[in-house]
């Protein structure tokens, strides 16, 4: 008998098994062939601790310690650009966000690529980061693993009862007996609860598609920061020499392996190529994930209102890697019966009790 069983290994799955494994005994099942397949193994992940509303903030916040010393960040400016037409939502979205205003001058100084006779705005924030999520992720991994978390891959769960002693998951034809879940799978989060007889939440998964382009030879866009649309109705990263550009679609969906669709994809580019000066010639590669969201956009962490053995760590839609590190403590925190160390009244706008009736 498991004290935990978690069912997701993506980044909130791996970092519920890191802190929760200093706790007890502890197993993570993953349905794919390796952890973080869906959501987590495809985004474009920064950190910026204004970005989300104010419960996300508040773990954006209460994560930053921890990000730092793990050595996952690296500096990378964001930069927002407006058109003509975009003063009202450029303005709003700056403040918001806490940009300062430039020149043109100066964004073109830092995006070669700005086109002038389009662009009209440009905001600039300094102290946001890149995230490495392959080393977030191993780093959790590593503690987990560290203090005997069991991890199996290819493990789809296909049936979880419950009787006195504690719960039974039946995964890839073998039976775990736990004493707690935690439902840390994502865009599925609401499929298991529902297996496991216990009321979902509304958590909505909703597409996002990226596309990999090439750049005119003889450019190096390693300095270059995150560039974002107004709305975020396009973004673009630098990745490996190339450019990783979002159409920042947001369209609902069934769980399942996404993919991107063509035409959301060319109307994102053809978005991005108004503020560049380069065609897009070349799309080295494409995909999509999943960003799940509860119904007021706010993660999910607790204990469920009705059976309080099945913990919620879901709804983190695109906040999963920046604010891991405090949902995740936050989760072992309820889970030991611990002070928490957020605010009252954040931990319970995180709570799954407040969807209840």
């Amino acid at each position: 008998m498991q004290d935990f069983l978690i069912i997701g290994g993506g980044i909130a799955g791996v970092s519920a098994a890191a802190r929760l494994a200093a706790l007890g005994t502890v197993t993570l099942l993953e349905s794919e062939d390796n952890l973080a397949h869906h959501a987590s193994g495809r985004s474009a992940a920064m950190f910026l601790e204004s970005y989300g509303n104010r419960v996300v903030r508040a773990l954006n916040s209460a994560s930053v310690e921890y990000l730092t010393a793990s050595g996952v960040l690296s500096p990378r400016a964001l930069l927002l650009l407006g058109a003509a037409d975009e003063v009202e939502g450029f303005t709003a979205q700056a403040t918001d966000m806490d940009l300062r205003q430039i020149t043109l001058d100066e964004a073109a100084a830092l995006w070669p690529l700005l086109n002038r006779s389009h662009a009209t705005h440009a905001a600039l924030r300094e102290d946001t980061s890149d995230l490495d999520t392959d080393l977030f992720l191993q780093t959790f991994l590593r503690t987990a693993r560290q203090h005997g978390a069991e991890v199996h891959t290819r493990a789809p769960v296909t049936a979880i009862t419950r009787d006195g002693s504690g719960w039974q998951v039946t995964a890839a034809g073998r039976t775990h007996h736990a004493r707690q879940i935690v439902n840390a799978a994502g865009a599925w989060a609401d499929s298991v609860a529902r297996m496991a007889g216990v009321t979902p939440l509304g958590i909505q998964p909703y597409r996002r598609s990226m596309a990999r382009i090439a750049l005119p030879d003889g450019l190096d866009p390693a300095r270059w920061p995150f560039v974002d649309g107004v709305g975020d109705d396009w973004y673009a990263k630098p990745d490996a020499g190339a450019l990783i550009v979002s159409p920042g679609d947001e369209d609902p969906a069934d769980p399942h392996d996404a993919w991107a669709d063509d035409m959301v994809l060319a109307e994102g580019l053809a978005r991005y190529q108004e503020f560049s000066t380069a065609p897009v010639e070349r799309m080295l590669a494409n995909w999509a994930g999943l960003r799940s969201f509860a119904p007021d956009r706010a993660l999910v962490i607790g204990r469920d209102a009705a059976q309080p053995d099945f913990l919620w760590l879901a709804g983190q839609g695109g906040y999963g890697f920046q604010t891991a590190a405090a949902a995740s403590d936050l989760l072992a925190q309820i889970a030991g019966h611990s002070p928490t160390t957020l605010d009252a009244a954040t931990v319970a706008d995180l709570s799954p009790t407040r969807f209840a009736p």
